[in-house]
């Protein structure tokens, strides 16, 4: 697929099963987040792939963090759900963002180039006929994540990254009208 088609038609994908992307697949994603905009070129950016088990520990890491976070006591059925989110997917890819002081290039910013590298997965895996699609929530900004997952002080995630097979063929991409979102600017 070339890259345009794949940037004009990128679309998530959330219903996602085995097998998880093979290895030269994952090599194309991780090769096109690390082509994402960088001032300064800091490469704040870094990536935990979770799969197999590994899945079952981490949604134990977010039962505690939910059980913590949480006023009143979950109930049976959200304790199993929170268990179960790491499941969604074979493959999940952390996003985080190393946060370092630079004159030139602030947190913000470093969290946006993260972001692109995300997008950028992203757009790579419907090239290769991955599904995937990214999420964040509570959990993405808990400290016992953090915690559980080993993150340094400086470190923030950006986002869980669900990769797998699409169960059905992807939907359309919208048609959203250029002209609704670009505009000129003229300075009177």
């Amino acid at each position: 697929m070339d890259a345009l088609t794949a940037l004009h038609n990128r679309v998530s994908t959330g219903k996602l099963t085995d097998p998880a992307p093979t290895e030269g697949q994952r090599q194309n994603l991780f090769r096109a987040a690390l082509r994402a905009a960088d001032h300064a070129c800091l490469r704040p950016w870094r990536f935990l792939l979770v799969e197999g088990e590994a899945r079952r520990r981490l949604g134990r890491i977010f039962l505690q963090a939910a059980e913590q976070a949480e006023v009143a006591t979950l109930t049976d059925t959200q304790r199993q759900r929170t268990l179960d989110m790491p499941l969604r997917a074979p493959l999940i890819i952390i996003a985080i963002t190393r946060l370092q002081e630079h004159p030139k290039v602030p947190y913000l910013e470093q969290h946006m180039s993260t972001a692109a590298a995300v997008q950028a997965m992203l757009t790579a895996a419907y090239a290769e006929g991955v599904g995937a699609y990214w999420r964040t929530g509570p959990l993405a900004g808990n400290p016992l994540v953090a915690e559980g997952l080993g993150l340094a002080e400086n470190e923030r995630i950006d986002g869980f990254i669900y990769c797998g097979t699409p169960e059905s063929a992807p939907r359309q991409a919208p048609n959203l009208q250029v002209d609704a979102f670009f505009s000129y600017w003229s300075a009177h």
